[in-house]
């Protein structure tokens, strides 16, 4: 596990730390972060929070405390990935731009879901398994589906 530029805080639970991908990101007290996880530089993870096996935090996401990420939650930076440049030469960090993603305070995404960049998902609101979230998810919604749609509003 690398970790190099990582700060962690108070009581972190890492589960097989040799399969967990971190760099340049902080982590906050009492989060468990579990098995074939990365999670990118700039990234912020609060406290108290789960992120569970086989999820992908990219650069630009900010989760509040106490979030909970299911199995193989995807995040997504690039609105428009490409693999080279105008000039046919591989991209590198100044071709593109990192769009931000935030997740509030005590939101809980299902397992398989994908968060496209620029969203910001609300304070306790429900992201339901497989879900792609293309826009913002107000406070205490629930949403689901492809693409992620209301199914109830404030809780």
């Amino acid at each position: 596990m690398p970790m190099k530029d990582v700060a962690l805080g108070r009581d972190v639970r890492i589960f097989h730390p040799d399969l967990v991908n971190l760099y340049g990101c902080s982590i906050g007290d009492e989060t468990k972060v579990g098995t074939f996880v990365e999670i990118q530089k700039g990234v912020s993870v609060g406290a108290r929070c789960k992120i569970s096996s086989h999820s992908f935090l990219c650069e630009g996401v900010t989760i509040e405390d106490e979030v909970f990420v299911g199995h193989g939650v995807m995040f997504i930076n690039d609105i428009e990935p490409r693999a080279t440049a105008a000039d046919g030469g591989l991209q590198t960090e100044a071709d593109w731009t990192v769009v931000p993603t935030r997740v509030c305070r005590g939101a809980s995404l299902g397992s398989g879901v994908v968060v496209m960049g620029g969203v910001t998902i609300g304070e306790r609101a429900l992201v339901g398994a497989g879900a792609v979230v293309t826009k913002d998810v107000a406070p205490g919604e629930t949403v689901a589906g492809v693409p992620a749609r209301l199914l109830r509003g404030e809780g």
